[in-house]
């Protein structure tokens, strides 16, 4: 059996198999993460991602294979999450950009678009780390080229791929000395391994196991967590209250009068709504769009073509109906819409408190997230067109979202910067400096060198047994991490974040703040200002309670 000739229906089949199996060991991939923390999502952050992608290919099976890849790499883009989702998402921009304009593809130009894909991932990430997701798909890519110059064969070529993607995995300790130390390959290389090994599957004409009943699928998930953050928003933030999304199958005779601009299209609508998305080939344009005029819009498509698919929902409406049945209690409606703000902050958090803490603070937008479950690229695209102001800074507080909050900035047309804060401390410092008189790029200057005046701390849980850094660590052991660095591992709570204190202070420290999450007890938090008011009586402490899960004292020292 030999395939020479690649096109979009086959790779549609590859991208379907990718999808289902890494689905079916997103868990096995999350199990994978090198710090023993109960937020260790990278199999989860790419299995969203991915499926975001997935779908878009579903509903865009056509012959042309540039097309469907692109339609893939729009969907991963939109649907990324986390580090691992982002350049995911990159290795298939570039793989699709290799072969635009490409009915079918041969075995060089498929492993060409494998390469690129590469080289596009690579340029997206500020200081790339080998022995990652990175690595893995390089090696791949380069034995990709080598397989396509010895045969003609994609089958053969997709192979190498797998087969040296396993060998590059395996090697990932030996680049990582700390996943050497815990006895773990890549988590992200893994996902991207089982991508791979769908891909293949898809091509010899194999089916993937069956998955586990037990398992929840991805639509629950996805749901799930729609629904968690529907509870955490209000209805009057929604100002544009109609989702609507719709296609045009183009017609001639409408072209001849007036041509078709994707570009032009988009900035046309953009004008009438946020998050937009127009994505369009040679038969017809896709639109999604939350306005306030939806007839409008479906107006002003209609010159190109004929309208299918519409589906038009008051988001108002379904909001109130989510809230009204938590609650049982009715809502109001929402205000008109405002006028935009000089400036919006928006920021991530996990815990009703700390939400509270950080718009006290200034931040105009809270996205919901973090820990185990970090926003993806759409989520800060669309927080970014709520906040409704001309000037737009994001401070991501986890360094997983750092590069999906980039990417967003990247892709909105307006003014936004991101400030780099990998943690809830340094996000506060960030607010705390903000000057809303200042120019964008002074105030990013300035967040930015407030970031490293704050030391950070976190109280945590282990989820398995290891040792890093030196530190044994047994499950169930309460962990104290500095700065990224576990520093204190012990089964006893107080004993824990006591170590981790002392780790904290010294002699120019001046004021502790402590923010409690929910298993914190006020007995828990009591003892520990006693402990600090003891043993460091020049310290000034701050407490706050931040409701955070997984997390029993997030602690900043300045």
């Amino acid at each position: 059996m030999s395939l020479t000739v690649l096109d979009g229906k086959k790779f549609a089949a590859m991208v379907a198999l990718g999808a289902a199996n890494l689905s079916k060991n997103a868990a096995m991939v999350d199990a994978l993460n090198v710090f023993p923390v109960p937020d260790g999502d990278t199999g989860t952050n790419m299995n969203l991602t991915i499926t975001s992608g997935a779908k878009e290919v579903q509903n865009n099976i056509i012959p042309d294979i540039s097309k469907v890849a692109s339609s893939f790499s729009r969907g991963l883009l939109m649907g990324a999450r986390g580090n691992s989702g982002v350049i995911l998402s990159q290795l298939f921009r570039g793989f699709s950009k290799s072969i635009e304009g490409k009915e079918t593809i041969t075995s060089a130009d498929f492993a060409r678009a494998f390469e690129n894909g590469v080289e596009t991932a690579y340029k997206a990430v500020m200081k790339p780390i080998e022995g990652t997701i990175l690595t893995v798909a390089k090696d791949a890519a380069k034995r990709a080229v080598k397989a396509a110059k010895k045969s003609d064969d994609i089958l053969f070529v997709m192979y190498e791929v797998v087969t040296e993607a396993k060998a590059s995995l395996d090697r990932t300790p030996d680049l990582l000395p700390v996943l050497k130390e815990v006895g773990v390959v890549d988590s992200g290389g893994q996902g991207l391994l089982t991508v791979y090994e769908g891909f293949l599957s898809a091509l010899e004409g194999k089916d993937l196991p069956e998955i586990s009943p037990q398992s929840p699928s991805m639509k629950e998930m996805v749901n799930a967590e729609h629904h968690k953050a529907q509870l955490h928003m209000k209805t009057e933030d929604i100002h544009f209250g109609y989702c609507t999304e719709f296609m045009v199958k183009f017609e001639p005779e409408k072209l001849k009068k007036a041509p078709f601009s994707e570009e032009a299209f988009r900035n046309e609508l953009n004008e009438h709504g946020d998050s937009l998305l127009v994505v369009a080939d040679d038969d017809l344009v896709k639109v999604h769009i939350h306005t306030e005029q939806p007839g409008n819009m479906l107006t002003l498509a209609q010159k190109h073509g004929s309208l299918i698919n519409i589906k038009i929902e008051n988001m108002r409406e379904q909001h109130t109906a989510i809230l009204e049945s938590e609650t049982h209690v009715p809502v109001k409606m929402p205000e008109a819409k405002q006028e935009k703000k000089a400036y919006g902050i928006v920021t991530v958090a996990m815990g009703s408190g700390i939400k509270e803490l950080f718009t006290s603070l200034g931040a105009g937008y809270v996205i919901e997230g973090g820990q185990t479950m970090n926003p993806s690229t759409e989520d800060i695209v669309k927080a970014i067109e709520e906040v409704n102001a001309e000037k737009v800074i994001v401070l991501p507080n986890n360094g997983n979202i750092v590069m999906a909050a980039e990417q967003a900035a990247s892709i909105v047309d307006q003014d936004v910067i991101v400030v780099r804060s990998k943690n809830v401390p340094q996000g506060m410092a960030a607010l705390l400096v903000f000057n809303p008189s200042a120019e964008l790029e002074e105030n990013q200057k300035k967040m930015t060198d407030a970031l490293s005046s704050v030391k950070s701390g976190q109280l945590t849980f282990a989820v398995r047994d290891t040792s890093i850094d030196g530190v044994e660590i047994s499950k169930g052991d309460f962990m104290g991490i500095l700065n990224g660095k576990i520093v204190a591992s012990m089964p006893d709570k107080d004993e824990a974040v006591q170590e981790l204190v002392k780790e904290m202070i010294d002699e120019d420290s001046e004021i502790i703040t402590l923010i409690s999450g929910e298993d914190a007890s006020d007995e828990d938090t009591e003892r520990l200002v006693q402990f600090i008011e003891e043993s460091f009586p020049s310290v000034e402490v701050e407490v706050h309670e931040g409701s955070q899960p997984l997390y029993p004292f997030i602690i900043s020292v300045e």
